[in-house]
């Protein structure tokens, strides 16, 4: 993982990255129900295996939201447009901005003023899409931001004192547990001024077997992106852990609508990182992941309770996903 992360003024050193990735997977490991942040997943290794997930036939969320992306970008142009006036877009977690491409395309075909600043946590992806985007849209403002979310949007809303457009996509927001959810909507909205936007992606609520298949994919992509989680730990760590001695296991809750990816220990056995020493029961689990999967009801409540007006939901044309544009 390239560490040398793009940000204005806020760069971090290798050292202290591996020492937070060390303090967060030991802390995790040691509790009473084992967990690994999965922020951690996307190492190098981890950014190409996502790529190759979101091509898979089961991976629907990536054709849903590119759908919304390709077939209504004028749509989604007008709700962001407003006033007319330049503003900044901001996209948390950019990864490879495929779907955000088609409408900085179109902004910037329209003569749109706006800068582009896309954060992720990964510095690789980061370079990545800032030179594919110079050569694609040659006349595209961007300032990557390479970091935590709320730390590099600090860092991008008092780059300028225009409005702020803030891209959440690609069911990310699913990424946290219920409690976790309401508190960062709770902080984006503290995070911008009155009139600042956000249009945000949710999965929505549909066939069990469809969401199922979508993390638990015969081929076994997904499997060996969450297996990669350990491969890290024991390459940037100098853990041991035996990756052949860890499976991959998918639920879905229809009930709850939360997804979960776990890895679950074949055996009795004992890992090591750095100084401490993580005993492993044979099938006991490491909680990875969740995607939480939202009904339309529920994104209202979401978008009311964290002090934002829902201005509309744009679906793609399966009825699958939805990206909601919020403004404060």
């Amino acid at each position: 993982m390239n560490t040398e992360l793009h940000t204005n003024s806020n760069i971090q050193t290798d050292s202290s990255l591996l020492e937070k990735l060390k303090q967060e997977a030991v802390d995790g490991l040691l509790g009473i129900s084992k967990t690994l942040p999965s922020k951690y997943l996307y190492d190098e290794a981890g950014d190409r295996l996502f790529q190759d997930i979101m091509k898979m036939p089961e991976y629907y969320l990536t054709d849903c939201e590119l759908d919304i992306f390709k077939n209504r970008t004028a749509e989604l142009s007008d709700i962001i447009i407003q006033d007319g006036q330049p503003f900044d877009l901001i996209e948390l977690g950019a990864g490879d901005a495929m779907k955000s491409s088609f409408l900085l395309k179109h902004l910037v075909n329209e003569g749109i003023k706006f800068t582009y600043r896309p954060i992720d946590i990964s510095g690789h992806i980061l370079n990545e899409l800032e030179d594919r985007l110079g050569k694609e849209i040659p006349e595209l403002k961007i300032d990557p931001l390479a970091g935590e979310y709320f730390e590099m949007l600090g860092e991008a809303t008092s780059l300028s004192a225009r409005r702020k457009v803030v891209l959440f996509l690609g069911g990310n927001i699913g990424n946290m547990e219920w409690k976790e959810i309401e508190k960062f909507c709770l902080e984006l909205n503290q995070s911008l001024s009155q009139g600042d936007m956000v249009l945000i992606g949710f999965d929505l609520r549909k066939n069990p077997h469809t969401i199922l298949n979508a993390y638990n994919d015969k081929a076994g992509i997904t499997a060996a992106f969450n297996l990669n989680m350990l491969t890290r730990l024991n390459r940037e760590l100098g853990a041991d852990f035996d990756t052949e001695q860890f499976q991959h296991y998918q639920t879905y809750d229809p009930v709850s609508g939360a997804c979960r990816s776990y890895l679950v220990s074949l055996k009795d056995q004992n890992v090591a990182i750095g100084g401490t020493t993580i005993p492993f029961l044979q099938n006991e689990f490491i909680n990875i992941e969740v995607s939480q999967k939202f009904s339309l009801t529920e994104i209202a409540d979401l978008a009311e309770r964290s002090g934002f007006k829902l201005l509309k939901n744009i679906q793609d044309s399966r009825g699958w996903f939805v990206d909601s544009a919020w403004k404060k």
